[in-house]
C-alpha cells in the first residue's frame, strides 16, 4: 500500500511535528486589525477636526451657519470611524487570505460558518449609531431656532429676545428684492444686514415657486406664492459678502437667480437703512401696501394684492431707530399687515 501511494506521486503526511521544527501559529488577525483601525481613524479625525474643520462650508458667519459646520463634522468623525474600519478590513482581507493562482481556494473553517456573538455586536453597534444620530440631528435643529430652515407662517421654534430685525424676501423670476418693514417699507435689490442680531427671514413669492439659499448664512427656506416662511438667523460678529442662490428650478434663468449681501456693523447698517429709505422714498409709496404675502396677481396691472387683514402682527421688531411700516388702507377689500413695536 505504501509503495502504491508513493509511486503515484503522493507523500504521507507526517503525524507531528519533526524535531526541530514547531507548528505554524496562526496570528490573532483582530489585534492586528484593530490596532490598523485605531491608528487610521484616530489620525484620520485629528487631521480633519483641527485643520479640515475649521474651513468646512456654510462658514461661521451666523449661530445657524456655525451650527452646521459643527454637525457635518461630528457626522464626518464618525462616519469615518466606520468607513477606515470597513476599508482596513476589506484590504486585510484581501491581502492576508488571498488565494495564489493555480493554488487550492482559502477555507474559513468551521469558526466561519457562524458566530452569534459577532452578530450581536454587529447589530447591537449599528442600531445605537443611528439611534444616536437621530437624537444628535433632532437636537441640533431645535436648538438654534430652527437651523436657519424655513418653518412656515407660524415657526414652531422662535429666538428668545425680542429684539428681531425682519427682513422680507421676495422671489421672481429671476430676482430677489428685499424689503425692510421698519425702514418705511422699502424695497432693494440689495441684502444687507447688521452683525450679532437676530434676524427673521420672511420669504415669499409672487410667481413660481423658488427657494432663498443664503448658504453662508446657514439659510434655506422655500419661496411660495402666498406664503410667509420665516427662517431665524442670528448673525455672528463676522463681517463681509455671502451669496443668495435660488435652490429650486424655477424656469430658464434660473441658474442665473443669485446675488450677494453683505453683513455690515451696526453703526454701519443704521446709517445704510436711513439712507437707502430717504433716497427711495419717492418709489417706496408707489409700492403694493406691504404684506407678509403676495399672490400672483400682484404682479400684474391690476395691482391686487393678497388680502393679509387677518393676520397676526408681528409684534416683535427691533425698530433700529427707523419707523415702522404702518397699516395702510388701499381697498374695502385689501388691507396690509400691521407692524407693532414692544
Amino acid at each position: 500500500m505504501s509503495d502504491d501511494i508513493e509511486s503515484q506521486g503522493w507523500t504521507r503526511a507526517p503525524a507531528g511535528p519533526t524535531a526541530g521544527t514547531g507548528a505554524r501559529r496562526e496570528p490573532h488577525h483582530f489585534r492586528r486589525l484593530f490596532a490598523m483601525w485605531f491608528v487610521v481613524s484616530l489620525a484620520g479625525d485629528l487631521v480633519w477636526w483641527f485643520v479640515v474643520g475649521p474651513h468646512v462650508p456654510p462658514g461661521t458667519m451666523t449661530t445657524q451657519a456655525r451650527g452646521a459646520q459643527f454637525d457635518f463634522n461630528v457626522l464626518f468623525l464618525a462616519s469615518w470611524v466606520v468607513v477606515s474600519g470597513v476599508c482596513i478590513y476589506l484590504g486585510y482581507a484581501f491581502y492576508q487570505w488571498r488565494a495564489s493562482r493555480g493554488g487550492p481556494d482559502p477555507v474559513g473553517g468551521p469558526a466561519a460558518s457562524s458566530n452569534v456573538r459577532v452578530q450581536t455586536i454587529w447589530i447591537t453597534t449599528t442600531t445605537l449609531i443611528v439611534i444616536a444620530a437621530f437624537i444628535f440631528g433632532t437636537v441640533q435643529l431645535i436648538l438654534p431656532q430652527g437651523a436657519g430652515g424655513g418653518e412656515g407662517p407660524d415657526p414652531i421654534w422662535k429666538p428668545t429676545s425680542d429684539k428681531v430685525l425682519p427682513i422680507q424676501v421676495i422671489a421672481q423670476q429671476w430676482k430677489f428684492t428685499y424689503r425692510y418693514p421698519t425702514f418705511g417699507g422699502m424695497e432693494t435689490s440689495t441684502l444687507v444686514i447688521p452683525a450679532d442680531t437676530w434676524i427673521a427671514f420672511h420669504v415669499t413669492s409672487i410667481d413660481v415657486i423658488h427657494d432663498f439659499w443664503a448658504y453662508q448664512l446657514g439659510v434655506k427656506a422655500d419661496a411660495n406664492p402666498d406664503v410667509d416662511d420665516v427662517a431665524y438667523v442670528h448673525t455672528s460678529g463676522q463681517l463681509g459678502s455671502f451669496t443668495v442662490r435660488c435652490d429650486e428650478l424655477c424656469g430658464i434663468w434660473h441658474g442665473a437667480m443669485f446675488d450677494y449681501g453683505k453683513v455690515v456693523t451696526k453703526t454701519q447698517f443704521m446709517a445704510w437703512g436711513s439712507r437707502t429709505e430717504r433716497a427711495n422714498a419717492d418709489n417706496t409709496k408707489y409700492l403694493p401696501p406691504f404684506a407678509w404675502t403676495y399672490v400672483p396677481t400682484a404682479n400684474t396691472t391690476t395691482g391686487v394684492t393678497a388680502d393679509t387683514s387677518g393676520q397676526a402682527p408681528y409684534s416683535r421688531i427691533e425698530k433700529y431707530g427707523a419707523t415702522p411700516a404702518k397699516k395702510t388702507v388701499t381697498s374695502p377689500k385689501t388691507t396690509s399687515s400691521t407692524f407693532t413695536t414692544t
